[in-house]
């Protein structure tokens, strides 16, 4: 019976391009997730408040790609704000909060850096030191400076609204414990984190935002919503804007109101408490409250699971744009095929710790394994029988190792399957690349391309069972390298799509204002969670090879030039 399964990605603030460092995180892999889960024929919504045209280039495939600026977006935000202020778990008190010396403007949270009053870290964040994972405020950092200019934050006494945490505490603590199907890293984490919980302010003194729903507040225009509170309410709203734009304004409630129904969400490790603590707190304040739920079907659901990559690293530093130690996605795909970066990081990411790029490790990768196993064995399995035959050859009478090797590939679908649905994306490539290593290794013992002038049907019937194996792998690898399957897809001869292609659509709000979003209708595909099946004379295209290889000496030596020239050190 088919899920309805929530994808949902965790999103940096807006301020430039996205780099390796953020896509290793919430955007590939939750790409690889929901397409598995489309082939498999689950029900998919996926949402994101993130940079789109690097994402629709890495073939990041969106339900609804929208942002948070949106009227929807503001009366969902104001609906959960309100209903938590009645329940009364927003307090209100005084604080210090920060400002920039040279403006006079607030300093967000995350634009603060100092050394941590716990653990010594010196970078240390104004609201959680990434280093020992304690809550922190501006105001505890030992020198704290802005990320901004460098300059001392000026600190002055304002008052906010504040989310009362430690009210969850109880409920938070019994429902971590039970998510025994988390990586240990988030559990763990998580559990320590609110075995301290205190207040968190969800209000600042800044000019953009939404406004605070209360009379005295509404029209200040010094006082909106903060980030946090606003973005990761930013999954419930995209899922009305999603209802309404299809026609059914309700729809959302068959993902936010179903038990069945599970919620994955995708990150690096900085954001793990606000989707493990923070957001399921306020969830569990608005149950199915407000005017949006309007009282009606079950509570919100929580997270199923919170699946939290560890950082990227590049030649041993961690991505930074400011102090020059990135690689733009835009940039990086102007020179490599988008499947080759997908490739790298679900092989080689950093899927339960930190892991370090290096164009050397790229280009090693690319050419041992994508191109060598996998990309040698689909193209020399086209080649040779579009050369011979033009068309899927009649077999022969199939030998036992001939069923072997069919079955074994073809019983991938369950072992590549359930690793990808539990979100191990490199043991699922691992898999999938043995197995195209023993495609490779039948082809090399058999050689149709010797068998062809003095057993053509032996010949045939190898390259039939090397082409049913190539046509079972293209749909297993497609969640990872959407692009090449696709193409090989049309190499066998079939139309239509494996899976569907993200694109741009403008939206309409009900205000009269317009906003572009990245969706797409992906009931259309063709691809299902299954062997093909391919059929016996079906005609081949003129097949050409799916990836690069790359010269190692003059990729590092060109890509370590360019970093010099940008300011990288």
């Amino acid at each position: 019976m088919a899920e309805r399964i929530f994808v949902a990605v965790a999103w940096p603030y807006t301020n430039g391009p996205r780099h390796l460092g953020h896509v290793a995180g919430f955007g590939v892999p939750s790409d690889v997730f929901a397409r598995y889960h489309r082939l498999v024929g689950n029900a998919v919504d996926k949402y994101s408040r993130i940079i789109s045209e690097d994402l629709r280039a890495l073939g990041l495939s969106y339900d609804l790609f929208t942002r948070t600026t949106t009227d929807n977006h503001r009366v969902v935000v104001q609906d959960v704000f309100k209903t938590l202020y009645d329940k009364g778990y927003l307090i209100k008190k005084t604080a210090m909060g920060a400002f920039q010396e040279a403006t006079g403007r607030t300093l967000p949270d995350r634009y603060i850096e100092g050394t941590c009053p716990i653990c010594g870290f010196p970078n240390a964040r104004g609201d959680q030191c990434d280093n020992c994972g304690n809550q922190l405020d501006p105001e505890q950092l030992i020198d704290p400076r802005s990320k901004i200019d460098g300059s001392k934050p000026i600190f002055k006494e304002t008052e906010h609204f504040y989310l009362d945490l430690p009210a969850f505490a109880d409920p938070l603590a019994r429902w971590i414990s039970e998510q025994s199907h988390w990586r240990p890293n988030v559990r763990n984490f998580s559990l320590n984190y609110i075995a301290n919980l205190k207040p968190r302010a969800i209000t600042r003194d800044i000019d953009w935002g939404v406004p605070i729903p209360l009379p005295g507040w509404e029209d200040r225009p010094d006082k909106r919503m903060y980030v946090w509170f606003d973005a990761v309410i930013g999954y419930f709203s995209a899922a009305v804007e999603w209802a309404g734009m299809v026609g059914r304004p309700d729809a959302w409630r068959d993902w936010w109101q179903d038990p069945k129904s599970r919620h994955f969400y995708f990150m690096g490790k900085d954001n793990i408490v606000f989707h493990t603590t923070i957001w399921p707190a306020i969830l569990l304040g608005y149950g199915n409250g407000g005017r949006v739920a309007g009282g009606r079907g079950e509570p919100l659901q929580l997270p199923y699971n919170v699946v939290s990559s560890e950082f990227l690293t590049m030649e041993g530093r961690r991505f930074s744009t400011s102090r020059g130690v990135v690689i733009y996605v835009n940039d990086f795909l102007s020179r490599y095929d988008p499947d080759a970066l997908r490739f790298y990081l679900m092989l080689a990411g950093p899927e339960t710790q930190d892991s370090d790029f290096t164009w050397a490790d790229f280009v090693r990768r690319n050419n041992d394994e994508l191109v060598a196993t996998w990309g040698n064995l689909a193209h020399r399995t086209l080649v040779n029988a579009h050369r011979r035959f033009g068309q899927v050859p009649q077999p022969g009478r199939l030998t036992p190792d001939d069923e072997v090797l069919i079955e074994t590939v073809e019983s991938g679908f369950s072992k590549v399957g359930e690793d990808l649905a539990a979100a191990r994306f490199r043991s699922a490539l691992q898999e999938l690349l043995h197995l195209s290593a023993l495609v490779n290794q039948y082809l090399t013992e058999n050689e149709p391309w010797k068998l062809i002038a003095t057993d053509r049907e032996r010949a045939g019937t190898v390259l039939y069972v090397a082409l049913r194996s190539v046509d079972a792998l293209k749909v297993m690898f497609a969640p990872i390298l959407p692009f090449s399957s696709q193409k090989l897809h049309e190499y066998l001869g079939y139309d239509g799509r494996v899976a569907g292609a993200p694109e741009r659509r403008t939206v309409r709000e009900s205000d009269g204002l317009t906003h572009d979003v990245l969706t797409g209708d992906y009931t259309k595909s063709v691809g299902t969670w299954a062997p093909p099946g391919l059929p016996v004379g079906q005609k081949l295209r003129t097949p050409e090879p799916l990836f690069k290889k790359l010269d190692p000496d003059v990729v590092v030596a060109e890509e370590l030039r360019r970093m010099e020239e940008s300011g990288g050190k």
